[in-house]
């Protein structure tokens, strides 16, 4: 489930990179492949017979879409603060949602994290950001930055209200992930519309690729809902946050093999890094063993 989850988020982001540039719209991008995945996850829910599930959620039905309003907040906050500001400032602001996991976990839910906990986060985050290509003497700050940490705050209250339908609401993984992309659809498509986006980008599709990558995309995020939502379950938010952190490694081979980049000294070096914090995170039960036995 956890490799799964991160090689459909390195699919949907480096598809949504290819999308957009040939929309011109992150915006109509966003709808189209929502669109897609909306055919995806029908066909899912009507094999699994869950799709009369859909109709029926009673009082969880304010918290999922509560969960699509955010999953739309996310993007849309992310979309105009590097509308306004600066990339490598955006790029790095983003990932301090694994922090606020981190401290959302202590703070609220009272969960134990050890000092190794911590550290092994510090250093995955680090080796991103190196992975990433964040060049830290271009970094500037204005106001507008803050939209990127509202952006990180949604993604991180997101993912704990959708563990809290789970468990407290019993509702499913895949009625969840249905309800959350619809949301996301319509405003989307709302927007889109209103800019002109969408006419605009759906004149560019006039080939068989172009629709294959709206597929492609709608594929790995209907994979994303699929086992991102299901690890979510398993595992606390913060651990399922830090295995997130690897998605930029996988990213940078899908851009060495399909996209014609390279892998850089630098980001060479931030893999070697990512991959150090990751194996002090899974040496955790074995480094406080007696810690965790006598709690």
């Amino acid at each position: 489930m956890i490799p799964a989850m991160v090689l459909s988020w390195s699919v949907f982001y480096a598809v949504s990179k290819v999308m957009v540039d040939a929309t011109g719209s992150a915006i109509a991008a966003g709808a189209l492949i929502r669109a897609a995945a909306l055919v995806f996850l029908t066909v899912q829910l009507l094999a699994d017979g869950q799709f009369k599930e859909l109709f029926r959620p009673g009082k969880a039905v304010w918290i999922l879409l509560l969960i699509g309003l955010f999953g739309f907040l996310l993007d849309l906050f992310a979309n105009l603060g590097y509308a306004h500001g600066s990339l490598s400032t955006g790029t790095a602001l983003l990932k301090t949602d694994v922090l606020m996991a981190n401290l959302i976990t202590v703070a609220v839910f009272r969960k134990k994290l050890y000092a190794t906990d911590w550290l092994g986060t510090l250093i995955m985050l680090a080796g991103v950001l190196l992975v990433l290509g964040v060049d830290f003497k271009a970094m500037t700050w204005n106001p507008t930055d803050l939209l990127f940490l509202l952006s990180a705050a949604c993604v991180t209250v997101n993912a704990f209200v959708i563990k809290s339908a789970q468990n407290k609401y019993s509702q499913s993984s895949d009625v969840i992930s249905y309800y959350n992309n619809l949301v996301v659809l319509v405003l989307f498509a709302v927007f889109s519309i209103v800019r002109g986006d969408l006419s605009a980008a759906l004149r560019q599709g006039t080939d068989l690729r172009f629709w294959a990558l709206i597929a492609l995309g709608g594929l790995a995020q209907t994979g994303i809902y699929f086992f991102y939502y299901r690890n979510l379950k398993r595992y606390e938010v913060w651990v399922v946050k830090l295995y997130l952190l690897l998605m930029p490694v996988v990213s940078c081979f899908i851009g060495v093999f399909f996209l014609n980049e390279t892998i850089t000294l630098v980001k060479a070096l931030g893999i070697a890094v990512v991959m150090a914090g990751a194996v002090l995170i899974l040496l955790r039960g074995k480094l406080h063993r007696e810690e965790a036995a006598a709690t």
